[in-house]
């Protein structure tokens, strides 16, 4: 048997998706931790996460079912969905890692609009920060946010707080380059497993009918 045989393809297809079912399994029970440890409290950022989790998890088994069985409708779809998701987190990885600050700054007032005032109280606790940027374009909802912040620097002597939006950008920066470092790295593997898929589904099985046409 030589690498980049049959077996060789098959096993390595295997390997593949117990590893993308194992990161599936990661992200579900992170979610869960999270969840019931009171770390994050905003049902859309856990059904979010639990989401992605259980899609990779899906996709995962339909390509591990596939690769065993030699599953040609199986391994299509696997690999056309595996295509699909590769270009969309390359995207995603590309944009995280090419954001300065001013772009940061941006996609943080758009995600704090978009938070209700709950998640907005969890962050501000976990952070120990209140509002997220006092500027003459948000001055009004800044005033909002601090008056509702439960914040444990609220009730502090000194009773002075930073702003979330100081915080976070604080470490945004390389936070960003880890998470689109990640997401890069995930990517090249996602397109291994593509090949790996188009390469296997073109492959004769030894053990089959040899007058067999698949």
């Amino acid at each position: 048997m030589v690498c980049g045989g049959f077996t060789c393809s098959k096993n390595a297809l295997c390997s593949l998706n117990v590893v993308y079912m194992l990161v599936g399994l990661l992200l579900i029970g992170v979610a869960a931790w999270g969840k019931g440890f009171g770390i994050v409290s905003s049902i859309h950022i856990i059904g979010g996460v639990i989401a992605v989790g259980f899609f990779l998890l899906l996709i995962s088994i339909v390509g591990l079912i596939g690769a065993l069985n030699h599953h040609q409708v199986m391994l299509f779809f696997y690999m056309v969905i595996l295509f699909l998701v590769f270009l969309f987190q390359f995207g995603v990885s590309c944009s995280c890692l090419a954001m300065n600050r001013g772009q940061q700054e941006k996609l943080l007032n758009t995600t704090w609009d978009m938070m209700s005032n709950d998640t907005k109280k969890s962050l501000e606790q976990q952070l120990d920060c209140c509002g997220l940027v006092n500027s003459t374009l948000s001055q009004e909802q800044f005033k909002v946010d601090v008056q509702l912040c439960t914040a444990p620097c609220k009730t502090s002597p000194a009773g002075k707080c930073l702003t979330c939006g100081d915080k976070m950008l604080q470490h945004s920066a390389e936070a960003l380059k880890i998470l689109g470092g990640v997401g890069l790295f995930f990517s090249f593997t996602e397109i291994l497993g593509v090949w790996l898929a188009v390469r296997y589904r073109n492959q004769k099985d030894p053990r089959a009918n040899p007058s067999a046409f698949l």
